[in-house]
């Protein structure tokens, strides 16, 4: 089979993670399992964070892999301190805000040159669980879309908890004096797998 038609006909994975290391690092080592499944992928993250990969590999520690490829979203925030995590309630903000638009180009791009550039089309979305926008994007361009949380097992346990403890009055607090009044050690003993917490 002609190499330029089974690159065409391979599963298309467009990756991104929330934007900070540790997810960062969990969605790649999964981009990198799917890469070696025969999967083509685009991982995509911010300005920000691909210039770190950069400096901390190499300018040319990205290249290489002609079915393994990074594309990026400015992140519409002042510049910091390129050896620190940026401040998560801006970049939280900016999430919402301007992420969007830039990551529904990038899908209609690859769509669009996936004949010219012998890639194929996007077949799915893998997205960060905390990535809203990414949902709006696939449902909008037609993309199956996967959530990968790459929090730990019990940290997404704690997560699936917040409307329960909302319908049972546990949160939010209703003031400052919930955190003195001993409302703090009421156990919550309802969460399968997670006793007396």
């Amino acid at each position: 089979m002609d190499s330029k038609i089974a690159e065409a006909d391979k599963a298309h994975a467009v990756c991104i993670p929330f934007p900070i290391q540790s997810h960062i690092k969990a969605m790649l080592k999964f981009a990198k399992l799917l890469h070696g499944k025969d999967f083509h992928i685009t991982f995509v993250n911010t300005e920000f964070n691909h210039q770190r990969f950069l400096k901390s590999g190499g300018p040319k520690s990205l290249d290489g892999l002609p079915d393994f490829q990074f594309k990026t979203i400015p992140d519409s925030l002042p510049p910091s301190d390129s050896n620190a995590t940026q401040d998560i309630d801006a970049l939280s903000e900016s999430l919402m805000e301007n992420f969007l638009a830039p990551f529904s180009d990038i899908l209609l791009e690859l769509n669009t040159t996936a004949t010219s550039s012998n890639n194929p089309p996007v077949t799915c979305i893998i997205a960060d669980g905390f990535l809203a926008f990414t949902h709006t994007a696939a449902s909008e361009l037609g993309i199956p879309i996967l959530v990968l949380f790459t929090v730990s097992a019990c940290s997404l346990m704690g997560f699936m908890q917040f409307p329960r403890l909302r319908d049972k009055g546990l949160t939010p607090l209703k003031d400052e004096s919930f955190l003195t009044n001993g409302f703090l050690d009421t156990v919550i003993d309802w969460i399968l797998g997670m006793r007396d917490i």
